[in-house]
């Protein structure tokens, strides 16, 4: 997928849950990938007929219009160019799917991190909450908020590490003003990551979208360094 996973399980001794999770990732690259020519989403962007859609594919896509619908048109996979390219959905609900398998697998306590979105399970091994560390976007090595998950999820959307690739694509595509982070935690990290993907490209007032979303907490920091966050953050703050 072209970044990092970690998978950490707690409690069982058997790991054999950890190359299906692992494949489903590979699977999901090679299925959605724009980058790659041979992904399906490649020849759906040349024109592949929907009556040849793999069922991920009418999936995603079905999820992508109504996360659109749901943010007053904020989160779009139409690209300026007219590809489409739904990568602002498809890491969180890749994440959620291979937490379903390590769950299904039996497993109730477990992390697991793609690319800087986080879904828990459970407690770590020292029977606590997972402790998750919000970046500073000005110096990557600086934790400016931890925060303790049990069961919930984060994604974060910021221009600190991929530089500007989220879009406003109400307002001709132009890049969010003001903002360079935004975190949000959810009940679980499709809701998480698809919300902060639209909530970014609104901009600063990205954050009052997340606060009107019954069970949804956000922290942003804007270009002066400035913080701002829903009223119920701080119950997740170590």
């Amino acid at each position: 997928m072209g970044m990092p996973i970690t998978v950490e399980l707690v409690g069982k001794q058997d790991r054999s849950a950890l190359s299906p999770v692992f494949n489903y990732f590979k699977e999901v690259d090679e299925r959605f990938s724009p980058y790659k020519p041979t992904s399906e989403l490649a020849k759906v962007n040349d024109g592949l007929a929907k009556t040849l859609w793999s069922e991920p594919m009418h999936e995603v896509m079905k999820l992508c219009e109504q996360t659109k619908q749901l943010s007053g048109g904020f989160f779009d996979i139409k690209r300026a160019d007219g590809t489409l390219d739904p990568s602002g959905l498809v890491k969180g609900w890749a994440i959620d799917n291979a937490a379903k398998l390590l769950k299904s697998a039996g497993y109730s306590d477990f992390y697991i991190e793609a690319g800087g979105d986080i879904q828990t399970a459970g407690l770590n091994e020292h029977h606590e909450a997972w402790a998750v560390g919000i970046r500073s976007p000005f110096e990557l090595n600086q934790i400016v908020k931890t925060i303790k998950l049990n069961g919930q999820a984060i994604a974060t959307s910021g221009t600190y590490i991929r530089g500007e690739h989220i879009y406003d694509p109400v307002n001709n595509f132009a890049a969010p003003a003001q903002l360079v982070s935004l975190s949000v935690i959810g009940p679980n990290i499709f809701e998480a990551d698809r919300f902060a993907t639209a909530a970014y490209a609104m901009g600063e007032r990205g954050i009052n979208f997340i606060a009107s979303l019954p069970g949804f907490e956000a922290y942003q920091i804007n270009q002066a360094g400035q913080a701002t966050f829903t009223k119920g953050f701080n119950r997740y703050v170590a």
